[in-house]
C-alpha cells in the first residue's frame, strides 16, 4: 500500500448530495474522520443518516460529491474497498444451527487472505464459545461474532 493511502483519513467526503425525487436527503456533506477516530454519526429522522451510511458503504450512489474510504474510491477501487471493508448491521442473521467455529470458517473462505479462523475467534474474545452453537450465544456474543466474520 503507498504511503498516500495509508496516510489517508478513514472516510472523507467533499460535496457529498443525494435527493430522492424532491426530498434532500444529504446536502453538501463534507466529514473527514481520521483512522482510530470513534465518530457518531448522529441527528433526527430523515436527518440523512442511513442514507449517509449507504453511501458511504457503495449501497446508493450519491448524486454529486466525493466519497473516499481509505484512500479509496467506489468509482475506480470497488473491488479492493469490498475485500476491505465489513459492515455491522443492529441485527445479524448468522446460521443459528452452526457453531462459532464453523460460522468463522464459513465466512473466512470467502476472502483469500487476512487472519486465521483462530485468531478472529480469539479478537472477538470467543475462544470459550467455539463450539457453541449461534442461537446459544447472548445478543452481544452474538454481534461480537458478526464483527469476526
Amino acid at each position: 500500500m503507498s504511503s498516500a493511502v495509508s496516510a489517508a483519513p478513514a472516510i472523507r467526503c467533499r460535496g457529498l448530495h443525494k435527493r430522492y425525487g424532491e426530498t434532500v436527503a444529504v446536502k453538501s456533506l463534507d466529514l473527514e474522520i481520521r483512522r482510530g477516530e470513534c465518530f457518531g454519526l448522529l441527528g433526527p429522522n430523515g436527518a440523512g443518516k442511513t442514507t449517509t451510511v449507504e453511501i458511504l458503504e457503495g449501497l446508493t450512489p450519491p448524486d454529486a460529491g466525493e466519497v473516499e474510504i481509505l484512500g479509496l474510491r467506489w468509482g475506480r477501487d470497488a473491488q479492493a474497498l469490498r475485500s476491505r471493508l465489513g459492515i455491522q448491521l443492529q441485527e445479524a442473521e448468522l446460521p443459528d444451527r452452526q457453531t462459532v467455529e464453523e460460522t468463522v470458517r464459513l465466512f473466512r473462505s470467502f476472502y483469500p487472505q487476512g487472519r486465521s479462523v483462530e485468531e478472529l475467534i480469539a479478537v472477538v474474545a470467543l475462544e470459550e464459545k467455539r463450539g457453541t452453537q449461534v442461537r446459544n450465544l447472548s445478543g452481544g456474543q452474538k454481534q461480537r461474532l458478526s464483527l469476526a466474520c
